[in-house]
């Protein structure tokens, strides 16, 4: 694996792909420390945990500035997604040791139990776009809970999410986190190990069918987090400023790499020109705050989508061309009378683009939203309360936010539909995705009942 620095294009490593044994191996070893492991007492696994989280904050500058070269993310991202990676395997210590069954009561003398236990060995794939946050919350919940682990970080950064992986497990007895560096190939070959129990994957649609079909072969697990469209709907009467900047942030943040950024904005009629002036501005701010793509693979994607939507008739109000410049930068785009059938209505762009659609009415706007195979995230920006109801209700994907982008709880859930994925991928519904649950029925022989 060759990895440059998507600013500068230099050379940042080169690193071997783990071959057939070395995976049987890591994955050998994971089995063998599976029972010793669950077998722990919770307190003991978050009490690991906790000290794992503290090593990961005094790590922090180390952890953003591999995640800088590698992705191009801006340092107080980077930063910021080390912290939340921290206080994630804190959430998760706190939750682990109160994770719990219940009881069934059949008969004065007889008792089902209802036990979470450790599924056994779970493979962890986690992406580029925010490595340390996203592999905190899946290694995290798998291990509090007593399973073992094989974890592939992204081979778009392999560098951070091995570190990452390495503080974590220093505070870990032998084989229950074992680390494996590849790219696709390494993490389809996990996928098809007998002896991994669930494939836990946060990355590309493709890659999620493929990891399903996998495990569907075989009867392993697969939780997956997978690819978005996520729409945006401005609604009549927002301020049509603060809409703007609400789509912005959205559309460019982490310059568009975010699995809940926004890719499709449907804004009533009435509302079109005021905002998509407002927006034109937004972007013209956001150019200076915004780090390159990923890569040239990802970059030519980001390409390919607006061209297409020029070819089938929209206007380019801002941005529309790659820097001239070393490195993968691409500038934040809007892009004007769009339809339904363009890529970037269609497709995952993954990059500072906005595109943007007028519709006659919320009604309208509601049903193209939802005319869309995927279904992880919508936004919906309105001053009406009842279109707020019918959105949440009537948009089918796994979260809707009114009138905030980004918002949500620290530790809320997430559960994607569709294309875009299947089971819990964060909070505390993570730690039932982790365990399967056992049934005692528990009754007294007949001598003890008399």
């Amino acid at each position: 694996m060759t990895i440059h620095d998507p600013r500068t294009g230099d050379l940042v490593a080169q690193l071997p792909v783990a071959g057939p044994s070395e995976c049987a191996a890591a994955v050998a070893r994971a089995t063998a420390a599976s029972s010793c492991w669950a077998r722990t007492p919770a307190a003991e696994r978050a009490a690991a945990l906790t000290s794992a989280a503290a090593s990961v904050k005094a790590a922090a500058d180390e952890l953003a500035e591999l995640n800088e070269r590698e992705t191009g993310k801006l340092r107080q991202d980077a930063l910021g997604g080390v912290e939340a990676g921290a206080g994630t395997l804190v959430q998760y210590a706190e939750l682990g040791p109160l994770h719990r069954g219940r009881t069934l009561h059949g008969g004065w003398s007889a008792t089902d139990f209802m036990v979470p236990e450790p599924r056994g060995v779970v493979a962890v794939l986690t992406p580029w776009n925010d490595p340390v946050a996203v592999a905190a919350g899946l290694l995290g919940a798998a291990l509090v809970t007593g399973n073992t682990v094989v974890h592939k970080p992204s081979e778009r950064c392999p560098k951070t999410g091995r570190r990452f992986a390495e503080l974590l497990g220093e505070h870990l007895p032998d084989g229950v986190l074992e680390i494996v560096d590849g790219d696709g190939s390494v993490g389809a070959r996990l996928a098809d190990a007998d002896e991994i129990d669930v494939v836990a994957h946060v990355g590309s649609s493709a890659t999620g069918r493929a990891i399903a079909e996998a495990c569907a072969r075989r009867g392993a697990k697969a939780l997956l987090e997978n690819g978005g469209n996520d729409a945006l709907i401005v609604d009549s009467g927002v301020d049509p400023a603060w809409a703007a900047q609400q789509a912005a942030l959205g559309a460019f943040a982490n310059a568009g790499q975010i699995c809940v950024s926004v890719e499709r904005i449907f804004v009533v009629a009435d509302m079109a020109d005021a905002f998509t002036d407002a927006l034109v501005g937004e972007a013209r701010e956001w150019s200076g705050r915004i780090g390159p793509l990923v890569d040239e693979r990802q970059r030519e994607i980001v390409c390919r989508h607006v061209d297409d939507a020029v070819s089938r008739g929209a206007r380019v109000l801002a941005g529309g061309e790659p820097g001239s410049g070393p490195g993968t930068f691409y500038p934040p785009t809007v892009l004007a009378d769009c339809s339904t059938d363009m890529l970037v209505f269609q497709e995952e762009t993954f990059g500072p683009v906005a595109p943007v659609r007028s519709v006659p009415d919320f009604d309208t706007a509601l049903a193209e939203a939802g005319d869309d195979r995927y279904g992880l995230s919508a936004a919906v920006l309105t001053p009406d309360m009842a279109h707020a109801q019918e959105a949440w209700r009537s948009l089918p994907v796994g979260t809707v936010k009114i009138n905030d982008v980004f918002g949500g709880a620290p530790g809320g859930a997430s559960q994607p539909r569709r294309a875009s994925g299947s089971g819990f991928g964060f909070g505390p519904e993570l730690l039932d995705e982790m365990t399967a649950v056992k049934v005692v029925h528990w009754s007294p022989p007949p001598e003890a009942s008399r």
